[in-house]
């Protein structure tokens, strides 16, 4: 089976479940319009590409007494290049996540219980994860004890915390401790919302209650990252500082605020075709006019980038998400081979720095910066296939788990339609 055909059965799955969710009550658990899951997973795959570039793009990076040297000597190939996304996965993750919960606050309705949700989004992340520190951190380890607190720090998404250990193992894994933060985080303030605006009788009212909440949730980490940076001077290079919950939440408050948003817009004010593309344009435009200026680590740029491009993400996703019936024809976005990265997207993630970093360690990587794009095609040409492997043996299967429980968290009795009556 195709990765295409693949992708277009889960998105019938997800649409199927949604349907069942809706007519038992239950608003659905992230599940955008069928139209718009392949572009979805389009966006999903050129992020995890460019986060192989960008990585790679840091492996050659060179210091030395004359100062920084980037591979390539372009500042404007190379803002490209070195534009982070980070901020793209936080802010669609919590915008599929939160709509639930959105719908339920606005509209009425019920959510899964916390134990279910908690349940799903374990077996979806955890497992492979799990597996990929164990085997990087043993390779790294050969000998033991090893790296003890290095481990521990990992298997309990604790080493965003560390100063000294927030990269090790699996370098780009400090933002899964975000994201499993994220997730006890939305268990409780999501049903607080759902109570709070069942009191007001007026949507408007529910709507600037679920608005108002998610802009708090925006501006607290700007000011944390504004009195760090301007109060007490604290360096960049102090990563818990400017990578824990309280400096990066911003780009999941921009993907809850796009939730509340389009629930609260329903059908109204939908985009179309050249509206939508003007807005993605800008979006992406603003990103990487971002990018350009964050010359200096210690910049404003640099300093705000991750908070203003959220809010360009949550934009970039406001025109996919919210427009008039598509035209019927076929782009980059929903390509096969982009939407087939996208499907195994958490997998090249997890899996393409400890690629690079083993290619190196063999000599299978050039030693120059001049070997940049050489380098790229070869991890690319390695990550993928690996990245594919680990989606059909772990990713997937360990996904399935997650139907071994109904939607209030109860083990599914798969034999009911069987029992004879008594």
């Amino acid at each position: 089976m195709s990765t295409t055909t693949t992708a277009t059965a889960r998105t019938t799955a997800t649409a199927t479940e949604a349907t069942t969710a809706q007519g038992k009550g239950l608003p659905p658990e992230g599940a955008p319009a069928r139209s718009r899951a392949r572009e979805i997973e389009g966006y999903r795959g050129l992020a995890a590409l460019s986060t192989v570039l960008f990585h790679v793009w840091q492996q050659y990076f060179r210091y030395d007494a004359d100062g920084a040297h980037p591979p390539v000597d372009n500042h404007f190939l190379g803002s490209l290049i070195s534009l982070e996304v980070i901020d793209l996965f936080f802010v669609l993750s919590a915008y599929l996540l939160a709509l639930s919960y959105a719908r339920a606050a606005i509209d009425g309705g019920t959510t899964r219980p916390a134990r279910s949700f908690l349940y799903r989004r374990v077996v979806r992340i955890v497992p492979l994860y799990f597996l990929a520190v164990m085997v990087v951190w043993s390779i790294r380890n050969p000998t033991l004890p090893g790296n003890w607190s290095d481990l521990f720090e990992h298997l309990t998404f604790t080493h965003v915390w560390d100063r000294e250990q927030i990269f090790y193992t699996i370098g780009p894994t400090w933002s899964l401790s975000l994201e499993i933060m994220f997730y006890f985080a939305l268990v409780v303030l999501g049903p607080l919302a759902v109570r709070a605006c069942r009191r007001l009788e007026r949507r408007a009212a529910r709507v600037a209650v679920c608005a108002a909440g998610c802009l708090l949730l925006y501006v607290g980490p700007l000011v944390w990252i504004a009195v760090a940076r301007y109060g007490f001077e604290v360096p960049h290079t102090d990563w818990p500082v400017y990578f824990g919950p309280q400096a990066r939440f911003g780009g999941f408050a921009a993907g809850m605020g796009l939730a509340v948003l389009v629930t609260a817009l329903k059908d109204r004010a939908r985009v179309g075709t050249g509206a939508a593309w003007t807005l993605r344009l800008t979006a992406v435009a603003g990103a990487y006019g971002l990018s350009l200026l964050t010359t200096d680590p210690e910049n404003a740029a640099s300093t705000f980038f991750h908070p203003a491009a959220s809010l360009l993400w949550a934009v970039l996703l406001f025109s996919t998400v919210h427009v008039r019936r598509p035209e019927r024809r076929r782009g980059m976005l929903t390509s096969r081979w982009l939407t087939g990265v996208g499907l195994v997207s958490y997998s090249l993630f997890i899996w393409h720095e400890p690629v690079m970093l083993e290619l190196d360690r063999a000599g299978l990587l050039p030693a120059s910066q001049a070997g940049y794009p050489l380098a790229t095609l070869i991890v690319l040409l390695v990550a993928l296939p690996v990245a594919g492997l680990s989606y059909w043996v772990v990713e997937y299967p360990t996904g399935m788990l997650g139907k071994l429980k109904d939607y209030r968290g109860r083990p599914r009795d798969f034999y009911a339609e069987a029992k004879p009556a008594r």
